[in-house]
């Protein structure tokens, strides 16, 4: 029986257990294995699992090492058969076929700021899943504790994305993939954006979140995201409610504010609201959710990914705007690339 490709397979358990929102220490285990194991010639590999010393490697485990070891044997790892086939139920047909019409995701983050991947590993994420783009939209310096960007990290970090795109157009793709530049900016207590005007206006797509003073009172966190949505290098408004209502985290109220002002501001304007797929968030709130769309607003359904695995939860966002009632035709990752990029620069 031919051998499987162990890197591949221990990437693949990586990417399903952060689909499932598993412990980091145990995604890390699978990623740091194929790290360590990409790096030992074939010969090497196929000796040690002969002689049953595979995780005598470092960075490879009990665990990795079985999985390893099936691997090589031509048998699909039973690691990979488990985190594979409990995936959960399918969707409904609705969610599934907005899911299909999605071209990509305008929220994400790398290692550059508080995500647990590089850039590369989460292009190739997203172009596994099908995506026609990503945007990359690490954090802006005001959040330190996510290691946000200086604007001097955010200029090196555009030169690193170009080079990337060069890469990616010269392998053989079943179809053209584009990274494309942003960030998720955070909205000040003034309601100005945490980076340069000259940074912003380079980018293709600038999200803007409140992560601060979340329990500010409604009239001033409605003066401070009205602001933010009349900025003309703001394009999406992030997890508008900075709510939690699950996770490692604990939860975390909605934050106030009139949504009569900021989403017909947002409409106003032709500012998109982001509908959050994160597990933890689900933001905006459904009853909120309708509000934006009665109003007038456009949508981008996005993951706000941290890792290569959390792009494919999509249809948690898919599964919201069908049940509020969003059509298709207002939701901007529909569009391709191009179309994308023409609504950021007019608005």
């Amino acid at each position: 029986m031919a051998s499987r490709d162990p890197v591949d397979d221990l990437r693949r358990i990586a990417f399903y257990l952060e689909r499932a929102n598993e412990a980091t220490y145990r995604v890390r285990a699978f990623r740091s294995a194929a790290a360590a194991v990409a790096k030992v010639p074939a010969e090497e590999l196929a000796e040690r699992a002969a002689a049953g010393t595979l995780a005598k490697l470092p960075g490879v485990g009990e665990v990795t090492a079985r999985c390893i070891a099936e691997s090589l044997a031509g048998e699909e790892p039973v690691y990979l058969l488990r985190v594979r086939t409990t995936e959960g139920a399918d969707m409904p047909a609705a969610a599934a076929a907005l899911r299909e019409a999605l071209r990509g995701d305008c929220h994400s983050h790398s290692d550059w700021s508080d995500g647990g991947s590089p850039i590369e590993e989460m292009a190739l994420a997203a172009i596994e899943i099908g995506h026609d783009y990503l945007v990359l939209t690490d954090h802006s310096p005001r959040l330190t504790v996510a290691r946000g960007l200086s604007a001097d990290r955010l200029r090196e970090q555009l030169d690193v994305v170009a080079a990337l795109n060069e890469q990616l157009a010269e392998l053989p793709l079943a179809k053209p993939f584009r990274l494309l530049t942003g960030i998720e900016v955070d909205i000040l207590a003034d309601g100005s954006l945490d980076q340069t005007d000259d940074l912003l206006e380079r980018l293709d797509v600038v999200v803007g979140s409140v992560h601060s003073n979340l329990r500010d009172e409604s009239a001033v966190m409605t003066k401070r995201m009205v602001a933010a949505l009349g900025n003309p290098h703001l394009d999406i408004l992030g997890h508008c409610t900075g709510r939690l209502i699950t996770g490692g985290r604990g939860t975390r109220k909605e934050s106030e504010f009139d949504p009569e002002q900021v989403f017909g501001t947002a409409a106003e304007h032709d500012k998109a609201i982001e509908i959050n797929s994160r597990p933890e968030r689900l933001d905006p709130p459904k009853r909120l959710l309708r509000r934006a769309l009665e109003l007038g607003c456009r949508f981008t359904i996005d993951t706000d990914a941290h890792a290569p695995g959390q792009l494919d939860w999509l249809s948690n966002g898919c599964a919201r705007a069908i049940a509020c009632g969003v059509p298709p035709e207002r939701i901007l990752n529909t569009l391709p690339a191009d179309d994308l990029l023409t609504w950021t620069t007019a608005h």
